[in-house]
């Protein structure tokens, strides 16, 4: 509930920014931190938006990171659980990104920005109707209660090789990060959102992964948030 009256303030917001000017004024400055941040806090859940800004919804000092490791890697291969404008900026910075996502309209508005990249292949990987016994493949979301994401944590099986990139942003991700992290090719990068939650610490410590943790400037957000990086 809170979730939603923020979103719905912001977008009242951004409407009278726009005819205060405003927007155009921080577009104007986005070369600085502070007022791209700024200027992302318009553009929450609107990925057209976040597409135009170029920017994934995690901490800045996650999105300064990864930035530089997929420059240092040209030609990286991706693989991402959680599609959305994050899908659009590692398609800018990677030779070859694949993600999976659960939700079928939220498949089909990612489509619209990936159909001319080619580079891009986008899984449509919906949970199976029937409960799973284990609950680490369950889900506790309202609309997804009762579902087993077993098929969509084990998505990336269908795909060959290591990956350069392993980004968890979707669902069970404390499930996702176990499955895959040994498909991280050597010398490579996960990208973990939203970190702080604290279903997801037990796992993260528990990867056998280095990892450090970025917390302050994240994109969207009037409050500070996580991402955890871990390396091999």
């Amino acid at each position: 509930m809170l979730k939603s009256a923020y979103v719905g303030a912001a977008r009242q917001a951004r409407g009278l920014a726009r005819r205060a000017g405003l927007l155009d004024w921080l577009d104007a400055r986005r070369d600085q931190r502070t007022a791209l941040w700024a200027r992302s806090l318009f553009a929450i859940h609107d990925i057209d938006a976040m597409v135009a800004l170029d920017l994934p919804w995690w901490t800045f000092d996650a999105i300064d990171a990864a930035d530089a490791f997929l420059a240092a890697r040209p030609g990286a291969r991706v693989f991402e659980y959680g599609s959305g404008a994050s899908t659009i900026w590692l398609g800018r910075r990677a030779g070859h990104v694949v993600s999976v996502d659960h939700d079928a309209p939220w498949h089909d508005i990612v489509k619209r920005f990936a159909a001319a990249m080619p580079q891009i292949a986008l899984r449509m990987v919906p949970p199976d109707a029937v409960p799973d016994a284990d609950p680490r493949y369950r889900s506790e979301k309202p609309g997804w209660r009762d579902r087993s994401f077993r098929a969509y944590v084990h998505s990336i099986d269908d795909e060959p090789g290591e990956f350069d990139m392993i980004v968890i942003d979707g669902r069970n991700r404390a499930a996702c990060l176990e499955h895959s992290k040994d498909r991280l090719a050597p010398g490579g990068m996960i990208v973990f959102d939203n970190s702080s939650r604290s279903r997801y610490r037990a796992a993260i410590a528990g990867s056998g992964l280095r990892c450090a943790e970025t917390r302050g400037l994240t994109a969207c957000l009037p409050y500070p948030d996580a991402t955890t990086l871990l390396t091999n």
